[in-house]
């Protein structure tokens, strides 16, 4: 049964959940989580009876299975249940039942960061990470307050900017479907549609008195993930909107442009990056971290990896970091790094606080599952996870300033570039 919905709540939930940096949850946002591993790992499995043994590495361990005879009855008795009694024959569908098995196996988990993926959902996950999909050009995140899905990025020149969704904005429907409860798969699926279509979301927005209704137009969008400016003194400005495959090359670009202009410090923002690909952070970090750890992780064996940098491209003029709550995952990566060697000041807001990491394991049906595979440590040994990575300089973003201005004061990047004009004295 849909809840009641009281909206002073969602409001009052939402703000809390900024404030805390815990609201971006699941980030699927049309586009890709910190922590998916391109290459397939394989384990073998040993099923004897009522129990399996999984050997990876140099690790081998036994469990009892809950596959059992009587499980399998029990499920045969519920199909027949369903196929005898639901009211509607339309609405039972043999693959949805056995998908819904699997899905259940790891929604079990509790961890909200942990999925299954059918052989269509893998692909569409898939492609995003190349930086071009079909949908409206905006970041989605699981608010975990509200169990509502909300606006984290609105990226310029798409449908979604056109239509006037803002950050922060909840996602109370979808075609007047409710959202509440629904995981970031399935409300990405929702909203994504045939191109040159047009889907209606209805939104919470701070300081609104009633639900929004807005259209948006489904199109082919390319997001650049990083974009580029230069601003007055010789400060260089670069935006990094996620971590994807095509990240590295683009950030490369626009650190060259930024040497070509003569930059004399540069201004890195990362506010409302929920993160993406550990391995394109760790190129990116490699090309302006001092020698030394950059990042390392640790698994329930205790089995360490670490990832490292040569030193050879330090960054050679000042740097301030932009941060806020939506900041997540990979951004933390950066973020941790350049606060513990000290070679950057961090200005915004405490970030989300995602340290663990995910592993994308397909199956040869060409479905797949996500699953928690290990914790992240900044390079002193920071457990980030539940608290994030705190600014050196607050500075809490202006939304009412910021939306009610045709010429769109930031005074973060103000802020930011105040301390890096310090800086540069």
């Amino acid at each position: 049964m849909e809840p009641n919905v009281d909206r002073d709540w969602i409001r009052k939930a939402k703000r809390k959940s900024f404030l805390t940096g815990m609201a971006t949850g699941l980030v699927l946002m049309l586009v890709l989580i910190c922590g998916i591993c391109a290459g397939y790992q394989v384990y073998r499995l040993i099923i004897v009876k009522n129990n399996f043994s999984v050997q990876s590495g140099a690790q081998e361990t036994e469990y009892d299975t809950m596959v059992t005879a009587e499980m399998l009855e029990k499920m045969q008795t519920i199909e027949y249940l369903i196929r005898k009694n639901y009211y509607k024959d339309e609405d039972i569908s043999t693959k949805a039942l056995e998908e819904g098995v699997y899905s259940g196996m790891i929604a079990s988990l509790g961890d909200m960061y942990s999925d299954y993926y059918t052989q269509e959902e893998l692909e569409a996950l898939m492609q995003q990470t190349q930086g071009i999909y079909y949908g409206i050009g905006a970041g989605v995140s699981l608010d975990t307050t509200t169990s509502y899905p909300k606006i984290i990025k609105v990226y310029d020149g798409t449908p979604a900017q056109e239509a006037g969704l803002r950050e922060e904005d909840i996602i109370y429907e979808v075609e007047g479907e409710n959202t509440y409860g629904l995981d970031l798969t399935e409300v990405v699926s929702r909203i994504k549609g045939d191109e040159g279509s047009w889907v209606n979301l209805t939104v919470v927005r701070e300081g609104e008195t009633d639900y929004l209704s807005i259209d948006v137009q489904r199109r082919k969008v390319n997001i650049p993930t990083v974009e580029f400016e230069m601003l007055e003194d010789g400060m260089a400005y670069i935006i990094i909107s996620e971590f994807d495959d095509v990240t590295v090359d683009q950030f490369a670009e626009a650190l060259a442009m930024a040497r070509g202009n003569d930059m004399k410090g540069l201004i890195l923002d990362l506010r409302g990056n929920p993160g993406g690909s550990l391995d394109a952070v760790v190129k990116i970090s490699q090309k302006i971290l001092p020698k030394g750890l950059i990042v390392y992780t640790e698994d329930k064996y205790g089995q360490r990896k670490e990832y490292s940098c040569d030193g050879t491209k330090q960054l050679e003029v000042p740097l301030v970091v932009l941060i806020n709550g939506n900041s997540a995952s990979a951004s933390e990566i950066l973020a941790g790094a350049v606060k513990d060697y000290g070679i950057g000041t961090l200005v915004g807001t405490t970030t989300y606080g995602k340290g663990i990491v995910q592993s994308v394991i397909p199956m040869i049906d060409g479905s797949a599952v996500k699953v928690t595979i290990s914790s992240y440590f900044t390079p002193n040994g920071n457990d980030i996870h539940g608290t994030g990575v705190e600014p050196d300089v607050e500075c809490v973003f202006d939304g009412e300033a910021y939306y009610s201005d045709p010429e769109r004061p930031d005074n973060q990047l103000e802020k930011a570039k105040e301390v890096l004009g310090e800086l540069l004295k």
